[in-house]
């Protein structure tokens, strides 16, 4: 090897020479400190770790036992520890949320979504726990406004779209809740069409209230396409009345009863609500008039088994002043029937109007000796909320016709 060629090479590139082993040493140290940078970083991860374990392990242990103000406080702690745990934050604002804290909720749900660091599903998702919060707190048109914030940026949230319609047919907005539930179809597992049906019987009826029955009659057409359900064709017997036809409201009546027998007195007092202030008022009291006379004269022998047709005749019958035809219905099937305590009570009071107090005295002992219930009233089939009203949404878990008869006294 020629040295001295080396050695001229090296005198002619000094500095070349120095730049390089300055730049090695420099990266040796690099990588050294880099290590040592990972390890401290890596064991004061781990210790961040290990805290927040602690933290939402209480925070848990909390809840559990139903102490949300400490499993508030555990939260907050974990919050101070690092403020970039996201899961924490939302966390927190569900907890001030079902706390009724709803300003303390909104505050945090609108500081996630002011973030610019954040990921575009972690904004939606605080936007769906903001429309919550309003939502709780009972600001109906924030809540509305925000749910449809997220429908802008994703129309696919079935959630979304099913709290919105909740929202509209609690404000009766019939229009917009059929707007959504027809949403609400094309997004869902779910068949929406009772629902609908239901929803354009509420518009339906409010034109009929107000004496627009053509427009009344366009808007149950519709609702029939959907479902022929109970209050749909409740409200076109109520048409047929005012429109005279008396034929097509005793038919539509019998098919009535004979799907739905329990339905009886929920019909009449339907049938009974009218405003008194339209012109046609006259004319459809007394063809409902005809309607109960035609009822009254059915005799069909499965209908006379339903305890609630036959109280409901027995009602009707007592409000014509006709106390002993009354009697003789209802002694006939307390012979044949007699099982249920209500019409026992109904007998009861006949008995009473007509004289009979021994024979009254005497059925008064036995029904007291196999009283267990306390008065006769309605119930949601789904979530059991109990009313003396009728009601065809329910109005603790919006579910729609799911009313029943309890047979109490």
């Amino acid at each position: 090897m020629d040295y001295a060629f080396l050695l001229d090479w090296g005198k002619n590139h000094l500095l070349t020479i120095v730049a390089v082993v300055t730049t090695l040493v420099l990266l040796y140290h690099y990588v050294i400190e880099r290590d040592k940078a990972v390890k401290l970083s890596k064991k004061y991860r781990n210790s961040i770790f290990e805290a927040q374990s602690r933290i939402f392990l209480n925070a848990t242990q909390y809840l559990i036992e139903g102490n949300k103000d400490l499993a508030i406080k555990e939260f907050l702690n974990a919050v101070d520890l690092n403020r970039e745990t996201i899961d924490t934050y939302f966390a927190l604002g569900g907890l001030f949320r079902s706390n009724g804290e709803i300003e303390k909720a909104i505050s945090i749900h609108r500081s996630l979504i002011a973030r610019e660091s954040i990921s575009e599903s972690t904004r939606l998702l605080a936007l769906k726990e903001l429309a919550l919060d309003f939502d709780k707190g009972g600001f109906i048109d924030k809540a509305i406004e925000t749910y449809k914030d997220v429908l802008k940026i994703n129309r696919d949230q079935q959630d979304v779209i099913h709290s919105l319609c909740r929202i509209y047919e609690d404000i009766e907005d019939w229009d917009q809740a059929y707007n959504y539930r027809i949403m609400l179809s094309k997004v869902g597992q779910e068949n929406q069409s009772e629902t609908i049906s239901h929803i354009l019987v509420q518009k339906a009826k409010a034109l009929f209230d107000k004496g627009q029955f053509k427009a009344c009659a366009e808007e149950l057409e519709d609702a029939f396409r959907f479902a022929p359900s109970v209050s749909a064709k409740i409200l076109r017997l109520r048409l047929f009345l005012v429109l005279g036809k008396m034929e097509d409201a005793n038919g539509l009546l019998l098919e009535l009863l004979k799907e739905h027998p329990m339905y009886a007195t929920f019909i009449f007092v339907s049938l009974d609500q009218f405003n008194p202030k339209l012109q046609q008022a006259e004319q459809y009291k007394e063809r409902l008039h005809q309607l109960k006379d035609y009822f009254l004269g059915i005799n069909d022998v499965d209908l006379m088994n339903s305890p609630s047709v036959v109280l409901s005749k027995i009602r009707l019958l007592k409000d014509l002043k006709k106390t002993g035809d009354a009697f003789h219905l209802l002694d006939d099937w307390m012979k044949n029937q007699g099982q249920s305590d209500v019409l026992k009570i109904e007998y009861i009071k006949i008995l009473i109007e007509i004289g009979k107090s021994e024979e009254a005295l005497s059925h008064t002992k036995t029904l007291l000796n196999n009283l267990h219930s306390s008065l006769t009233r309605h119930y949601c089939s789904q979530c059991g909320y109990n009313s003396d009203e009728i009601f065809w949404r329910c109005p603790q878990c919006h579910s729609w016709e799911t009313i029943q008869f309890r047979w109490k006294v």
